[in-house]
Formats: structure tokens, C-alpha cells, sequence
């Protein structure tokens, strides 16, 4: 018999104003709340016109972006390619990347593997203004 978890996704903590991103929008996570072991959830409500302050990228972690409302950018490894409804953003773990919602916000769901440790690198400013 197989064990299962539901959740309300606004059930779960915006980490966004704790982190100094809170002029950005909103982030969830929910591995934790899921009780998953091997798989990652991010959840992003980003206001018009917003941009995450720093590129990141993993050393084994590759992620899958949907994006479900609005529309926006994603920076890949310096290549920037627009985003609607129904796309989706593939990053093997190496790649750097950011986004940045349009003028009409953007939301979007990021999957990925969990890794215990340190996997991100982070680099803030990767994305020069303009």
C-alpha cells in the first residue's frame, strides 16, 4: 500500500519576505510539507516587471520550469528566451539561470531533484540590469 500527501499550496510558508525578496513576489516550497524525499517543488507568484536578484545553478540537480500564469524571460547560460502559459524551461544542473516577469506577472512551478547538502550556486547581479 502506497502512502500519499496533499497539500494546499497557499497552505504552504512565502519564504520570499524572510529571504529580502519579498519586493519580488512570492516563493513556496513544498518538499517538506509533501513529505518527499527525492523530489523538490517550487512555487513562484512574481510581480510585473520583477526579476530574481541572482543567477543560480547546481552540481547534480537538473530542474524543469512550467510556467503557468502571465508571462516573462528566462536568462540561460546568458541566452535569453521569452516565456507564456504552457512553456516549459528544461536546466540541466550546470546551466545558469534567472527569469523575470512581463508586465503582466508571472507565475511558475520549478521540479527538481532534492540533494542533501549544498548543491546551489548562487551569483548575485548575474543578470546585468536592462
Amino acid at each position: 500500500m502506497s502512502t500519499y500527501t496533499t497539500y494546499r499550496l497557499d497552505d504552504a510558508e512565502d519564504i520570499a519576505p524572510g529571504h529580502g525578496l519579498g519586493e519580488v513576489g512570492e516563493i513556496r516550497f513544498l518538499r517538506n510539507a509533501l513529505g518527499a524525499e527525492r523530489i523538490g517543488m517550487g512555487h513562484y507568484r512574481m510581480k510585473p516587471g520583477r526579476r530574481i536578484a541572482f543567477g543560480h545553478r547546481h552540481g547534480e540537480s537538473e530542474e524543469v520550469y512550467l510556467v503557468l500564469e502571465g508571462s516573462g524571460r528566462f536568462n540561460l547560460d546568458g541566452e535569453v528566451v521569452d516565456v507564456a502559459p504552457g512553456d516549459t524551461v528544461y536546466c540541466p544542473a550546470a546551466t545558469m539561470r534567472a527569469w523575470e516577469a512581463g508586465d503582466d506577472g508571472m507565475v511558475l512551478v520549478a521540479f527538481g531533484a532534492h540533494t542533501e547538502g549544498e548543491d546551489s550556486h548562487l551569483e548575485p547581479g548575474w543578470w546585468p540590469e536592462g
